[in-house]
């Protein structure tokens, strides 16, 4: 009886271990080892390594990723520079050890192709880091649409808009944009026929500093993304439309509210008329997004078909990324 459970524990005792230990690497440290999952961590600055040894003094703490595959890890997260993912990814994949890879998977959708396939090939689980798919809020509009409480969808608009924090590597789209057109993609299912995106370049030549993307799906279905870190206030609101009804998520507000408005118009007599009915608060999971993505990822360590934020949805955001770049270059004015 003591060997089964014993042996029932060491199965249920996942060891992930967490390939940077940056800005964001950092949350899956805490999170991971919170959830009792923390097995090792990587970081390739000798600094870092000392600071973390003292912190983690029982976790194993190492360099490269090499080095730590002898240790039979369950499975990895990365948190590098995204100039960094490919090569990483790529290596862990060949010695078919599961992978959470942080946004964007890649810088380009042809190196994230490949990764996908070298996913397939040995058959081991590719995973995205889109973390707004896992918040509570986000789950539950998907909920709400394939219940049909929106009716037909229409229309989707996003606004992700703060003061800084402005970088030099890239512009505002590829910083705020992966996020919401993560999200479009989950509550649409389907990809854009047409893309297109315009904005303005202030602070440094050439690099965005606002875009307005416009997205259009099958079954005239429109959304838009305005994105800019040069606003006076912080605004995170997605909001959904559609013919019973329409819903809001503010996720820069006190309390994250989720409401549903159920507002449209009705064709009475060949007349349009307004429905201005009640407004009714959603209520939803508080679980933090990291914690449920992470939750997911050890739960399906074994499982390379997952549904969500998979290496499908990561190429097919990378590519309406790179439309809309493709087209912002179009309209994009540098100084002489």
């Amino acid at each position: 009886m003591f060997l089964i459970e014993y042996f029932t524990m060491k199965e249920l005792m996942k060891k992930i271990c967490v390939v940077g230990a940056g800005r964001w690497g950092k949350n899956h440290v805490k999170t991971l080892k919170k959830l009792g999952w923390l097995g090792g961590i990587i970081d390739n600055r000798s600094d870092q390594r000392a600071v973390l040894s003292l912190e983690f003094p029982e976790i194993p703490i190492y360099s490269n990723v090499r080095d730590s595959i002898k240790d039979g890890f369950d499975g990895y997260t990365v948190a590098t520079p995204a100039e960094t993912h490919y090569e990483i990814a790529s290596y862990l994949l060949k010695n078919k050890k599961p992978v959470l890879v942080e946004k964007p998977l890649t810088l380009t959708s042809k190196e994230s192709i490949e990764l996908d396939s070298l996913a397939n090939k040995n058959n081991t689980l590719l995973m995205v880091g889109h973390v707004m798919l896992f918040h509570p809020a986000i789950q539950k509009i998907k909920e709400l649409i394939d219940l049909g409480k929106f009716g037909k969808l229409q229309y989707i608009y996003s606004n992700r808009l703060n003061l800084g924090t402005v970088r030099k590597e890239e512009n505002i789209l590829w910083s705020f944009a992966p996020h919401d057109i993560s999200i479009f993609q989950y509550l649409i299912d389907a990809k854009p026929k047409e893309v297109i995106s315009r904005g303005g370049a202030f602070l440094q030549n050439g690099i965005h500093d606002t875009t307005m993307t416009i997205l259009t799906y099958p079954n005239n279905i429109i959304g838009h993304i305005f994105v800019s870190w040069l606003h006076p206030f912080k605004e995170h609101r997605i909001v959904i439309v559609g013919s019973n009804g329409m819903i809001t998520f503010e996720d820069s507000l006190e309390g994250k509210p989720l409401l549903f408005y159920e507002k449209g118009i009705d064709w009475v007599k060949g007349e349009p008329i307004k429905r201005d009915g009640p407004t009714e608060q959603i209520a939803y999971d508080s679980t933090m997004p990291l914690t449920r993505e992470l939750q997911f990822f050890c739960d399906n360590l074994n499982n390379p078909n997952i549904a969500i934020a998979n290496g499908k949805n990561a190429i097919e955001v990378l590519e309406i990324l790179e439309n809309a770049s493709a087209d912002l270059k179009k309209d994009l004015y540098v100084e002489k």
